[in-house]
C-alpha cells in the first residue's frame, strides 16, 4: 500500500509566506524591525567612528610626538680625554637627509643650580634671588625643542663666537625674575655676574618636554667660560615626520663615530605601530558597544515573534490539520524573522553609513568605513533574524494540531 502524499514546501512558496506573514501586521512588524536597525546602525556607527577617530588620533600623535629624537651623552670620569660628543659635532649631524634641526646643550648633573637675580639690589623685605638651572646651549635649541621666542630674540652665532654674557629666560624663569619688558636691557645676576636679557621663551609644549620654562639660557661658550658648565651632556633633534626611526640610529655614529655606543638615545615609538595600537584599542572598546546593541536587538526580534506565535495558534493548527509539517511550520517562522532580520540590516547599514559621514563632516574628519562591513550588516540583520526566531520557530512547530485549534477558537 502506498503512502499518501506529503505536501510540499517549495521555497517560492515558503517566501510568499514569509511575505504574507510580514505584511499582514505592518506596524508590528515595524516595530520588531527596529530591534535589528537599532542594533546594525550601531555597530556600523561605532565600528566606523572607531576607524575614524583611530586615524586621527594616530594621525595627531605622528604629529606631535614622531619628531623628537634627543641624544644623552654620559659624563667623562677623566676631565683629560677629549669630550665624547664636542660642540663642533652637530655639522656632522645637519646633514643627514631627515635632521630639520639639532642643538647641544650642557647642564651637567654634578653642577647644582645657579643663584639668579634680577638686580643688584638688596630688599630685606622681599626675596630677590631663585634658585634656577643655568643651560649652555647653541643657536638652533628654539628649532630643535620646538618651541618659539615670545619676546626679544634668541642668541645668534655671532654671540656665541665672542662669548657675550647674554642671556634668554624660559617663560616661568621670567615670572619669577619679573623680567617683563626687555626695551630698556634689563640685567640678571647668574651666581652674581651681569648678563644682558634679550629674549623669553614662549612656554610650549617642546620647552615644557625638555624642561626649558625654568631656565636660563646663555650661549655655550660663555656657558664654559663663566659658568663652568663644560661639555654637551645631551643633544635635542627635530626631524622630518617619519624619519625619527632612522635618524635615531644614525645620529649616534654621527655625533661620536669612535664611542657611539655609550651614548644613549631617545626616541618616540614607531608610528605604524603607535597607529595600529591606537585603532586596535579603540575598535576593540566600540566592537563590544555594537555587539551589546546587537543582542539587545536579537532579545526583541524573539518577545515580539514569540507574542506572534501565541497569537497564530489557530492558523498553525489549520496548517498542520491540512497535512503541514512541523518542518513546514518551523521553516515559515524562520523565514519570517529572517525577512524582518534582513530588511531591519539593510535600514541599519544605511542608515548607519549616512551618521558616520554626518558625524564625520560635522567634526572635519576624513570618514573612514571598511566597506566589507557595510555589505555584510544586512547579512548579519539576516543571521540575527534567524537566530532571533529560532525558539518561537521551533514552539511553533512542537504544537499539537488539535491543540493549537482548541487555543485558536
Amino acid at each position: 500500500m502506498k503512502s499518501p502524499l506529503r505536501p510540499v514546501l517549495g521555497v517560492r512558496d515558503l517566501f510568499d509566506e514569509a511575505l504574507a506573514g510580514v505584511a499582514s501586521r505592518p506596524l508590528r512588524t515595524v516595530l520588531t524591525m527596529l530591534g535589528t536597525i537599532v542594533g546594525i546602525t550601531t555597530l556600523v556607527i561605532t565600528l566606523g567612528i572607531a576607524e575614524t577617530a583611530g586615524n586621527q588620533i594616530a594621525g595627531r600623535f605622528d604629529a606631535v610626538t614622531a619628531t623628537s629624537v634627543t641624544v644623552r651623552v654620559p659624563g667623562q670620569a677623566d676631565s683629560g680625554r677629549p669630550p665624547t660628543v664636542a660642540w663642533d659635532a652637530l655639522p656632522n649631524l645637519t646633514r643627514l637627509n631627515g635632521v630639520r634641526a639639532a642643538a647641544a646643550v650642557s647642564r651637567p648633573d654634578g653642577i647644582s643650580d645657579a643663584r639668579v637675580r634680577a638686580n643688584d639690589l638688596h630688599d630685606p623685605a622681599t626675596v630677590t634671588d631663585r634658585i634656577l638651572p643655568a643651560v649652555g646651549t647653541t643657536a638652533d635649541l628654539p628649532a630643535a625643542a620646538d618651541s618659539k621666542v615670545a619676546r626679544g630674540r634668541y642668541f645668534d652665532e655671532g654671540h656665541i663666537a665672542r662669548s657675550d654674557r647674554v642671556v634668554v629666560l624660559g617663560s616661568s624663569a621670567a615670572q619669577l625674575l619679573g623680567v617683563t619688558d626687555l626695551g630698556e636691557g634689563p640685567a640678571v645676576f647668574v651666581d652674581d655676574q651681569p648678563f644682558t636679557v634679550i629674549g623669553v621663551l614662549e612656554s610650549t609644549a617642546g620647552s615644557q618636554q625638555h624642561n626649558l620654562d625654568t631656565a636660563v639660557l646663555v650661549p655655550y661658550t660663555t656657558g664654559q667660560d663663566r659658568l663652568q658648565l663644560g661639555v654637551p651632556t645631551a643633544v635635542l633633534i627635530r626631524t622630518e615626520l617619519g624619519a625619527a626611526s632612522l635618524i635615531a640610529r644614525q645620529a649616534p655614529i654621527a655625533l661620536s663615530p669612535g664611542d657611539h655606543d655609550s651614548l644613549q638615545v631617545l626616541a618616540p615609538p614607531d608610528p605604524a605601530a603607535l597607529r595600529g595600537g591606537v585603532q586596535h584599542d579603540v575598535d576593540s572598546l566600540f566592537v563590544v558597544l555594537g555587539l551589546v546593541s546587537l543582542i539587545v536587538g536579537a532579545l526583541g526580534i524573539t518577545n515580539v515573534t514569540l507574542v506572534t506565535v501565541m497569537e497564530r495558534t489557530g492558523e498553525i493548527g489549520l496548517r498542520r490539520a491540512l497535512g503541514g509539517s512541523r518542518r513546514h511550520i518551523a521553516a515559515q517562522f524562520l523565514a519570517e524573522s529572517g525577512v524582518v532580520g534582513l530588511i531591519g540590516g539593510i535600514v541599519g547599514a544605511s542608515s548607519g553609513i549616512l551618521a558616520v559621514v554626518a558625524i564625520s563632516i560635522g567634526r572635519q574628519w576624513t570618514p573612514v568605513l571598511d566597506l566589507t562591513l557595510a555589505a555584510g550588516a544586512p547579512a548579519a540583520g539576516a543571521v540575527v533574524g534567524l537566530l532571533a526566531g529560532l525558539y518561537p520557530a521551533l514552539r511553533a512547530a512542537r504544537m499539537q494540531p488539535v491543540d493549537a485549534l482548541r487555543s485558536g477558537t
